[in-house]
């Protein structure tokens, strides 16, 4: 905080004498000379020059800070928590810059990016073959690359007064989906949870409206586990065939759920609140529920996707693991970068703030403000190493 201070010149300086007409005018002049020495402790106290908190703390040290300029992205709106952390840390440790991003949808995003309309895509799943090939006319010759940078369960989550967590398999999440069972005292339901008293009330599913990411993890989930249940391919828009009630976003399908009592959604679990109840899925013989921790074990199965260059870290979830905790309708979520940009300071700036989003302290911060769970140390020291390959050309 900057003080203000007021020049003596060409004023008369005020007697230090101590007037003498009454004690009581003494005494309050005492008492006023006393509160205003400790309002100056006050005001120059360790810390106190930033009233915001610790950000503008970490601005006003890093004012020297040489990186500059902008970059826009857009995309997954799993990631919009996440992104507001980021954003407003790495602006406190870069106070010229400024990172813009709109969550859209993962289609949206990478649609965006491919039209070379900005500088980055969050997206929910990795690029595809053929979107790979097109990114070469926005992003040169090696195309776009994908980046994990969000790792974090979807909960499928409901609204039943009284009812904080139900057990379900993959198979009858997939027949509530496709209106096979329209009742949650359904005998398949009850028989997966003999301690709930299950009331006489129709299910009433909603889903994504528009190009989701998270949608194409969910739908990818139900075809590896229960394909039979679930014959549909994975597929970020959701099969028109089902009908059923839809909205935009993860924050769009929570908050009708929210308001529709017997509603269940999917969702990425930063979006879902409290009050709401979600579903233990069974790993093998085990119900597990929705944690970060989870969804880390599930990601500590992954492989690497075949035929990608050895710096894009697309992943393959393992989504029939029976790894001991491990949650496996989970997302990752990935920033899309170009390989090379038009311009030093967008790919200085672009570099700089993907390797803040990958290391501790910016997986911290998402794990903090979404309830992510952090990527592994050694896929952190990958990604840094991927995302400084970002060139001019």
């Amino acid at each position: 905080m900057r003080f203000l201070t007021t020049s003596h010149a060409g004023s008369t300086r005020p007697s230090t004498k101590l007037p003498s007409t009454s004690s009581a005018v003494v005494t309050a002049w005492t008492r006023r000379t006393a509160v205003l020495a400790v309002g100056l402790i006050a005001l120059t106290g360790c810390g106190s020059d930033y009233p915001l908190g610790e950000d503008q703390r970490r601005a006003a040290e890093n004012a020297n800070s040489n990186l500059t300029g902008s970059i826009t992205g857009a995309g997954s709106s799993a990631q919009r928590a996440a992104m507001e952390a980021w954003k407003a840390s790495f602006a406190a440790i870069h106070p010229k810059t400024q990172i813009q991003y709109s969550p859209d949808g993962s289609g949206a995003g990478r649609t965006a990016l491919l039209a070379d309309a900005v500088d980055f895509a969050g997206s929910d799943a990795y690029l595809e073959e053929e979107e790979f090939e097109k990114s070469k006319e926005a992003c040169g010759p090696d195309g776009a690359f994908n980046i994990p940078a969000y790792v974090s369960p979807i909960s499928v989550a409901f609204n039943v007064p009284g009812i904080k967590s139900i057990n379900m398999d993959a198979a009858t999440i997939a027949a509530i989906f496709r209106g096979e069972i329209t009742n949650w005292n359904d005998p398949t339901i009850a028989s997966q949870n003999p301690e709930l008293e299950l009331p006489d009330l129709r299910i009433a599913p909603i889903n994504r409206s528009d190009d989701s990411g998270t949608t194409e993890n969910f739908t990818d989930y139900l075809h590896e586990v229960a394909p039979e249940a679930w014959p549909y391919e994975p597929d970020g828009t959701w099969p028109g065939e089902l009908g059923g009630e839809n909205a935009k976003g993860n924050a769009g399908v929570v908050s009708t759920m929210a308001k529709t009592v017997g509603s269940i959604t999917y969702a990425d679990d930063s979006a879902v609140g409290e009050e709401l109840g979600t579903v233990a899925l069974k790993v093998g013989d085990d119900y597990v529920p929705v944690s970060a921790e989870g969804a880390a074990i599930a990601v500590d199965q992954a492989e690497p996707v075949e035929g990608r260059p050895e710096y894009d870290l697309a992943l393959n979830l393992d989504r029939q693991t029976t790894a001991p905790g491990a949650y496996p309708l989970v997302l990752v979520s990935y920033h899309i970068y170009c390989t090379t940009y038009t311009d030093a300071e967008t790919a200085e700036l672009v570099r700089t703030f993907g390797t803040y989003v990958v290391s501790d302290e910016g997986q911290q911060a998402s794990a903090e403000a979404a309830k992510s769970a952090p990527i592994s140390e050694s896929l952190s020291e990958r990604a840094t190493d991927a995302i400084s390959r970002i060139d001019v050309r």
